[in-house]
């Protein structure tokens, strides 16, 4: 069975979907592979038309049934040194290298070369396939395909994030917001400072105060089942200033949050709207009235929050054949699918240390246990 879902993978690496690019040939490729099998599908398009969702069900589709969801786009490979040509698949021993092998293709490829099996059983429950588009740019393009799905009249039982977990079955992820804040200041000859609001300057109290509430967060709530335990605050670009004899007029701060479910991502970016607007904004308006800070909303993840004794959870661990749980600081879409009111956990092969790394890959073992999941789902749905 790993050798037919090998060499969907190669298939699949073959297509450089990094998130920048178009995954239509990608989606062209696997719809064919579907409709030649006699499997109906269904695409959702971006407002473009250059990218799209492809939605599949094998089985009775007036019944409630089960999805197996995953993401056609990869990080870039910009400035990564790779040992072969990320976008042909290499094999190393049990090691299987190529972008997206682990995030998230080695998944789609079981999906793929289980749906045979799929069509052989007689399922009583359907399966349906979700492949979605520009998960790594903020899990945007998957919304179109919970739109779609919230309007139908019967939601699926459940649903199943193939991201990579060394298939543990994970039932929460934090949630993840991120901003831009844009600092207005009033430009002059350096010499003369004190007539002039230094953006730069403004900023940099601005990303301290962004650190500060994470080492608020340091001290609790706390989740021992969490990788990382705690809510964070990370400032990941600043970008301000010309010439160092020029007060700056201008910089910009892109910062994020990772949240525990208890915590209010809303309540969150208003303390820290509330800071410039008390604290920051009153001094530099003392100076220059034209001067002030924006705040601009840039992508956002709703968190995931499954109970540890929630019958998808109890039903996971069990095609996984594992007992343990987890829960994980990165975000994936399937918040988005609980948003929704579908149960959903996430599992796949593979280990997230792997993503998004030069000479990324997965193991054949993974694959070998990722089938495994789906023969027994398949074995769930013919009952």
């Amino acid at each position: 069975m790993s050798s037919y879902a090998i060499a969907m993978l190669e298939r699949l690496v073959g297509f450089d979907t990094t998130s920048r690019n178009s995954n239509l040939a990608l989606i062209d490729w696997a719809e064919a592979e579907l409709n030649r099998l006699g499997v109906p599908t269904k695409r959702v398009y971006d407002p473009a038309g250059d990218k799209a969702n492809l939605w599949a069900t094998i089985g009775p589709a007036d019944e409630r049934g089960y999805i197996l969801s995953g993401h056609t786009d990869v990080v870039p490979v910009d400035g990564q040194l790779w040992s072969s040509d990320p976008f042909t698949l290499t094999r190393n021993g049990d090691r299987l290298i190529g972008r997206g092998a682990v995030d998230m293709k080695g998944f789609l490829a079981c999906c793929l070369a289980s749906v045979p099996a799929m069509l052989a059983a007689d399922l009583k429950r359907p399966i349906h396939l979700a492949f979605s588009y520009d998960e790594e740019v903020g899990c945007t393009g998957v919304r179109g395909l919970i739109e779609d799905l919230r309007a139908e009249p019967l939601l699926p039982l459940a649903c199943f994030v193939g991201e990579p977990t060394s298939m543990q079955v994970v039932v929460a992820h934090k949630a993840k917001r991120s901003y831009q804040a844009v600092v207005t200041g009033r430009p002059c000859h350096s010499s003369l400072a004190p007539l002039g609001v230094n953006a730069v300057e403004y900023a940099a109290r601005l990303v301290v105060f962004i650190r500060e509430l994470g080492q608020k967060w340091a001290a609790g709530p706390a989740d021992s089942m969490y990788d990382v335990p705690v809510s964070t605050t990370h400032t990941g670009v600043i970008e301000g200033g010309t010439a160092v004899n020029i007060v700056p007029e201008l910089c910009t701060v892109t910062f994020e949050f990772r949240v525990l479910p208890q915590v209010d991502c809303d309540a969150v970016i208003a303390e820290v709207e509330a800071f410039a607007r008390t604290v920051l904004e009153p001094e530099m308006h003392a100076v220059a009235p034209e001067t002030g800070i924006r705040f601009e909303y840039l992508s956002g993840i709703p968190g995931l929050d499954t109970g540890v004794d929630d019958e998808v959870t109890r039903l996971a661990m069990r095609l996984a054949g594992r007992n343990d749980l987890a829960k994980v600081a990165y975000g994936t879409e399937a918040g988005l699918f609980s948003g929704i009111d579908i149960p959903t956990v996430v599992v796949g092969p593979g280990s997230i240390e792997q993503a998004h790394t030069p000479d990324e890959f997965i193991e054949v073992a993974e694959l070998d246990k990722c089938m495994d999941f789906i023969a027994r789902l398949i074995e769930h749905c013919r009952a």
